[in-house]
């Protein structure tokens, strides 16, 4: 195992600890780290791609594994998303469906389709909804004709509640749909309108009543605190109507402001102002009071359910590290820990899918020396406990031995100073603040384990060849 790293990579200990105050909600950490873990892999050289892949594809797939089916069209770009591909119409429905039924069919002659039984199938985008409701039947037909799916594979269909209808929702549902996530953000008209949604609140209530009359399968809904014009009492109004509705899951995201999209440009402007970063954290705590009023059971630092129908199983495992299979223009996934892309130009797709697959994979990159050990570690944080057994397993897997807990007791032990966790000797759980802030210390406790490790191989040599 190497871990080491350039020294541009190296941060000192100020870096990764939290500030100590009064209010670790708002001001525990500010930003000196990225938001997401460095995972360390090196991207494959072009002309190497084609040959490794048919390797990783010929090889037995085991272990946890889920798939993901992208469906890259917009009716609008929201404000907010960095992701926005192709707009929408209505005419390449049917050809896409067919482009990416081409490439499950093509996919499932070899050993890693054909593998373990997948956990989780998620079809997302973009706006799997926007597709007419035969279109979506085809896709998820299609799914289950060419993937093996544990007899309990959660299948989900990510979408909007504009051009979806009870009429998609029952299509889906008897293709084999068993889980609806839709993307509602607010509830209140003024804060939808700012921010260029189609429906109303009264339009969007009552949807969602209807799908839980049909009683098919888990239905979850996102919002999302901070936007523009939303204060702490309209976004506390908005989860207590999302508790009261009868859902079976709701997430509570805190908007991000990406470079290049509309919202970050009018903000830019001063056309728009969200919420300051120092308040986001009292967003969440309102959020996660509301949650907890109603009863309902936090499953991750984001997600809460209410009864036993929603497992989340999807968005766990790819955080956890699983296996995914990945289908559709642009789509991403994790095969054998090597990160892949699927081509996103459309065109190019649908050739490439209709002639047997050849080339459907843009790009590949390596996975780092200790990705089974970030993975334990991404897994234990997104539940908000980090129990160092599994971790300790992983990094023996990697080579490394003596455990995880010495290597990372003085963040850990800072952290607890700063009011982010609570913690023994065999696992430390997230405080209300450590929750809020879950990814930045992820980020940060993947970082610190990897310069902590690199540092003894760096001595272990040097003492070698003093």
């Amino acid at each position: 195992m190497n871990v080491h790293r350039p020294a541009a990579e190296r941060r000192d200990a100020d870096a990764f600890f939290a500030r100590i105050s009064t209010d670790p909600l708002a001001d525990a950490f500010s930003g000196r780290m990225g938001a997401h873990a460095h995972g360390g892999g090196m991207a494959v050289p072009p002309e190497e791609v084609a040959g490794l892949w048919h390797g990783l594809t010929a090889a037995p797939r085991t272990g946890p594994s889920v798939a993901y089916v992208h469906v890259p069209f917009c009716e609008n770009r929201c404000l907010f998303c960095g992701f926005y591909q192709n707009p929408w119409r209505r005419e390449l429905g049917a050809p896409y469906v067919d482009a990416v039924l081409a490439q499950l069919e093509a996919g499932a002659r070899t050993a890693a389709q054909q593998g373990h039984p997948l956990r989780a199938v998620y079809l997302g985008g973009g706006t799997p909804t926007a597709l007419a409701a035969r279109d979506i039947a085809r896709l998820v037909e299609g799914v289950h004709r060419h993937l093996p799916l544990a007899p309990d594979c959660e299948i989900t269909l990510e979408g909007r509640i504009v051009s979806f209808g009870l009429e998609k929702a029952r299509a889906a549902f008897d293709a084999g749909v068993n889980r609806i996530s839709l993307g509602v953000q607010t509830f209140d008209d003024g804060v939808r309108r700012r921010m260029g949604r189609k429906s109303t609140r009264a339009e969007t209530v009552r949807f969602l009543e209807g799908l839980m009359r049909l009683d098919r399968g888990a239905v979850v809904i996102d919002l999302i605190y901070g936007l523009p014009g939303q204060d702490r009492a309209t976004f506390q109004e908005d989860v207590r109507l999302a508790a009261a509705l009868g859902l079976d899951g709701l997430d509570l995201y805190s908007l991000k402001s990406i470079p290049g999209t509309p919202l970050m440009m009018a903000q830019d402007k001063g056309k728009l102002a969200v919420a300051a970063p120092g308040e986001l954290g009292h967003f969440y705590a309102d959020g996660a009071a509301e949650m907890d009023r109603a009863g309902w059971e936090a499953i991750s630092t984001t997600h809460w359910r209410q009864g036993t129908r929603e497992r989340s199983l999807y968005n766990f495992e790819v955080k956890a590290g699983a296996h995914c299979l990945a289908f559709g223009a642009g789509a991403g996934g994790n095969l054998q820990g090597h990160g892949f892309r699927i081509v996103p130009d459309l065109d190019t797709y649908r050739e490439r899918a209709a002639n047997g697959g050849a080339g459907l994979v843009a790009g590949l990159i390596r996975p780092s020396p200790l990705g089974p050990a970030h993975a334990a570690i991404k897994a234990g944080m997104e539940r908000g406990r980090l129990v160092f057994a599994p971790v300790d397993r992983a990094l023996a897997s990697c080579g490394v031995g003596g455990g995880f807990e010495p290597l990372a007791a003085p963040l850990l032990a800072q952290w607890q100073r700063a009011g982010l966790l609570t913690g023994h000797s065999m696992s430390v759980a997230l405080t209300l603040a450590g929750r809020f802030w879950q990814v930045a210390m992820t980020a940060r406790l993947i970082a610190w384990t990897d310069l902590r490790l690199s540092e003894a191989e760096n001595e272990a040599h040097r003492r070698v060849t003093a």
